[in-house]
């Protein structure tokens, strides 16, 4: 049967946890031949339905480290006064500096000296124009905090 391909985003909750804490977290006995020393993480869904844990709010599981490193960040510390729309916008910021910051560092490289001089320069208009939203979010965050 043909998959189809997704990608989403979820904000969620987590500790960094071996595979082996977790099991003894939810006090279940580990399966034999598991390696239990796998690092990771236990992960809260905030959207995720039911909990599945009386100590939880949402519903609970494991993910190995690669695995939720390659898919989520931490969210930068945020003001309590912030509101809803508010803390997007910081994180917004955040997840556009980091984009930025990798364009920047593509820039300077063998791969991109390949490239026709057309694309180059709509990289580089593509710099310019996230260095100008970044300061728009900037100037945005600085005004609800001041």
């Amino acid at each position: 049967m043909p998959m189809k391909r997704y990608t989403g985003t979820k904000t969620l909750a987590a500790t960094p946890m071996t595979r082996g804490e977790y099991n003894a977290y939810r006090g279940w006995t580990a399966p034999e031949g598991e390696p239990q020393d796998v690092a990771g993480y236990l992960v809260e869904y905030e959207d995720g339905g039911k909990a599945n844990d009386s100590r939880h709010a949402g519903y609970i599981s494991w993910s190995p480290a690669d695995v939720f490193e390659r898919s989520y960040r931490e969210l930068p510390a945020m003001s309590p006064t912030l509101l809803p729309h508010q803390q997007r916008v910081v994180v917004e910021h955040a997840d556009l500096d980091d984009r930025l910051k990798k364009l920047q560092a593509f820039l300077p490289t063998d791969t991109f000296a390949t490239l026709d001089a057309d694309e180059q320069e709509r990289l580089h208009a593509q710099v310019a124009a996230m260095c100008d939203y970044s300061n728009v979010l900037s100037e945005r965050i600085d005004a609800f905090t001041a």
